[in-house]
């Protein structure tokens, strides 16, 4: 079984990032080839300083390295270095009805707030089902928030399949059963999200601990003073924090909530931040020694790259047949792609 997972290369830093990646290290032995896609050309739907994007991108690398993800159980590479997530991209397009994807939520969302809507807007989830099903994925795991992107993948391949025949796998949704719907600090009603910039909002995987502290100490709560897990509004904000705590300490909600019988929010909310500054210092620990060694960074993505070329060129091969691409024995040249010169070792 494939199973894939991508993460964006500029804003995938909180820690509803990590409660996703921890689940996913920890299986990499048994849950067959697994595939992390840093999804460095999402990015670009809206811009993106250049040196920065550089720069997050490795970032992304290194802390999927940190978070636990081994490169010699899974394949990691960098979207953009796989030309293939494009080209099945504009095969797709063009199987994709209009309707569809004006439909997506996160489009009519994000679109609402904008005065002028790119077409890699609109047409991002088109991307992410090229992605997915160039690898023939057969599981992935989302949040809450992509089950509908990921629904209109498993429709894009279905359509595909129905005009052409059999060729891509239907994914199945996976839907972490704990933390797959972390809230925001400042607003627990309101999904954690990876984009937005207020201070306290969000606890980011590199922050230090009293920058943790002074997120967490801020926490949205409640005027009572009961510990419980609830889906009454007026207790989301508890329930945030005892759902990080549960992400992060393994504990059933029943063990959690005995834990916290007879304490005050205060109390919750230095457990809670204890519990994800200890959980984040040996993270950043190795962060920091990966980061300091780019050439062996450069040279891991080198290889991912190689290799997910090679695998995603099976399927782009079969896909170019199906819908009647001449296909010629030079264009699918399977030489290893050198990384660009901006992306090289710079020194310390």
């Amino acid at each position: 079984m494939h199973r894939r997972c991508h993460y964006d290369a500029v804003k995938a830093y909180r820690l509803l990032w990590y409660t996703a990646i921890r689940s996913f290290a920890s299986g990499q032995l048994s849950a067959g080839r697994q595939y992390f896609c840093v999804v460095d050309l999402h990015a670009l739907t809206v811009y993106q300083n250049p040196e920065v994007l550089r720069a997050k991108i490795r970032e992304t690398v290194g802390l999927l390295l940190a978070c636990g993800i081994d490169p010699a159980q899974s394949l990691l590479f960098v979207q953009s270095h796989v030309p293939a997530h494009t080209e099945l991209a504009w095969v797709l397009n063009c199987v994709t009805p209009v309707g569809w994807l004006e439909r997506m939520t996160q489009y009519k969302e994000k679109a609402a707030q904008q005065t002028s809507v790119s077409t890699g807007l609109l047409d991002y989830p088109v991307l992410q089902a090229a992605d997915i099903l160039l690898y023939q994925t057969h599981q992935v795991p989302v949040g809450e928030d992509q089950r509908q992107h990921l629904e209109l993948t498993r429709d894009i391949a279905g359509r595909f399949n129905h005009l052409y025949g059999e060729t891509f796998v239907l994914p199945d949704i996976r839907i972490p059963p704990v933390g797959a719907r972390i809230m925001g600090l400042d607003d627990p009603t309101a999904k954690m999200s990876k984009s937005t910039q207020r201070p306290y909002h969000a606890v980011g995987l590199l922050d230090d601990a009293d920058t943790i502290w002074a997120s967490i100490r801020r926490a949205v709560t409640d005027a009572g003073r009961e510990i419980r897990f609830s889906t009454e509004p007026a207790k989301a904000g508890v329930t945030n924090l005892l759902t990080i705590y549960q992400a992060l300490s393994g504990q059933s909600q029943q063990q959690i909530e005995t834990h916290f019988a007879g304490k005050g929010y205060g109390e919750l909310k230095r457990a809670v931040a204890d519990l994800v500054i200890m959980t984040l210092g040996p993270i950043q620990t190795r962060y920091d020694a990966l980061m300091h060694d780019r050439a062996a960074l450069d040279a891991l993505l080198q290889k991912g790259a190689d290799t997910a070329r090679q695998r995603a060129a099976v399927t782009l091969r079969t896909v170019k047949e199906r819908v009647g691409l001449l296909a010629l024995p030079c264009v699918e040249d399977q030489r290893p792609m050198l990384l660009p010169s901006s992306l090289g070792h710079r020194g310390s």
